[in-house]
Parts: structure tokens; C-alpha cells; sequence
């Protein structure tokens, strides 16, 4: 079986590529792609049998793919919105695994696609009343959903204080001060959460307008902010941000 990866979260494509070999060594990983325009290039001059495709790429909606091309081929949704969303998927008969991905519930999406395309061939699936119903059911996330340990947990987005950055990885602080990982960049969760709520102050933060306890000037550039729950990183706006900031604290 050959599969596409369309997922711009890097550790997010190279986790379900490890899974997906752990239920099927024979499924054939073709690519990893991780903007619109590298998944039109591939599928105008490529065939595949499964494609499993993260909603927000790193250059949009996934749904601009299917304005430009037409896709017959099953697929597989990976997505962390909640259910909303996830009844427009049902609604036009396309499954979707909920971030973060369990291999329980990966392992029954192969086998459904694995005895769907045994019934019949794949036929192309109505992508405009998908777009016209995610559109119209979708406005911002207001949960995440967050592994730790053996556990799984929904997160609001009212109780979280800040997303920041670590070593690399990308992690949220409740209001309650317990931190968890989260499998978004922060140019993603840019993109997924209220703006007028959350703001980027730096590469490394952004934060919940109702977390921020302080604010201090150092200099006509340079804010430097308190947060609470406390962290021991420095949270100063950044220059580039600054203007847009002091818009977001007035709106």
C-alpha cells in the first residue's frame, strides 16, 4: 500500500510515518510533504493509494489543494480541531484521526480504508460542501487535546496562560501552571487561536491576554512583560511586534 504524508509539523509526519510501519511493514511511505503547493506538484505528477492530510499547512488550508486539482484518491484527515469540524468529515464519509494520534485509532482507519477499498473504488469526494461546511462550522480552536503519560486530556483555550517554545518543542501553561506538549509550531497555533484573546510577543511566546500580570518599559522599543504563572525565560516584546501589540492591548 502506498501512502502520502501531507503534514507541515515535522515531528508530527515523522510519528505517524513510525506508526503506520508498526501496523504494516508493507506500506510504502512515498513522501512527506508540508505546503500546498509541494502536495499540488506531487499529486499532478504521482498516484497514490492514501493520502492523510493535516488541515493547516505550513502555507494555508489544505482545502486550497483541491481548488487547483482534482483528488479521487481516499484520505485520511489528521486534525486537532474538535467535533465540530469533525462532523463535516463524517457528514461527507471521510475519516479524520484527532491529534495527537493514537496507533489504536490509526490502526482502525487502515483497516476501514483497507476493506472500503476492497468494496469499490475510490470516487471523488464532494470537496466543496467539505469546504462549505468546515468554513461555516469553524471559527478558532477552543480546545487542545494534550497527551501525558498514558493519558489524554482536553485542554480549553481559556485556561491556558501562554504557548511557548523549549528545546525545540512547542508546549502550553495552564492558568494552573501545569505544562504540556502540544504537536504545533507557533506559526500554526498563530493561525488556530483567537486573536484577540493571544498575541506573539517573540519567536519563543504568546501569550493570554489575562496571563499577563505586569508590564514594564525598558525603552521606547522594548516591553518587557510579567506572566502568571511566573517562567524563567524573558518575555520582552520584540521590536518587530511592539506597534501591533500596543493595538491588541487597546482593541
Amino acid at each position: 500500500m502506498k501512502v502520502l504524508i501531507i503534514e507541515d509539523e515535522k515531528i508530527a509526519a515523522n510519528n505517524l510515518e513510525k506508526m503506520l510501519r508498526q501496523i504494516d511493514k508493507n506500506i510504502n511511505i512515498q513522501g512527506k510533504i508540508d505546503t500546498i503547493e509541494g502536495a499540488v506538484k506531487w499529486l499532478n505528477n504521482n498516484k497514490t493509494d492514501l493520502i492523510f492530510l493535516d488541515i493547516h499547512l505550513a502555507d494555508g488550508l489544505c482545502f486550497k489543494i483541491f481548488e487547483q486539482i482534482k483528488v479521487k484518491t481516499p484520505i485520511i484527515f489528521t486534525t486537532a480541531y474538535d467535533q465540530y469540524a469533525i462532523k463535516a468529515f463524517k457528514v461527507n464519509s471521510i475519516d479524520y484521526l484527532l491529534k495527537p494520534i493514537e496507533i489504536k485509532e490509526l490502526e482502525q482507519s487502515i483497516n476501514k480504508f483497507k476493506e472500503q477499498n476492497q468494496l469499490q473504488k475510490a470516487k471523488e469526494i464532494d470537496f466543496n460542501s467539505l469546504i462549505d461546511s468546515f468554513i461555516k462550522k469553524t471559527e478558532y480552536q477552543e480546545r487542545f487535546i494534550v497527551r501525558y503519560g498514558q493519558k489524554i486530556k482536553s485542554i480549553k483555550a481559556n485556561d491556558i496562560a501562554y504557548f511557548y517554545v523549549k528545546s525545540e518543542n512547542v508546549f502550553l501553561c495552564t492558568k494552573g501552571n501545569i505544562n504540556y506538549p502540544v504537536d504545533f509550531s507557533l506559526d500554526k497555533l498563530e493561525n488556530i487561536i483567537n486573536p484577540k484573546e493571544f498575541f506573539r510577543i517573540n519567536r519563543q511566546f504568546i501569550v493570554n491576554f489575562n496571563a499577563i500580570e505586569n508590564m514594564y518599559p525598558l525603552s521606547k522599543s522594548r516591553i518587557k512583560i510579567e506572566l502568571k504563572p511566573q517562567t524563567d525565560c524573558e518575555t520582552i516584546v520584540s521590536y518587530s511586534r511592539l506597534s501591533d501589540f500596543k493595538k491588541w492591548l487597546n482593541h
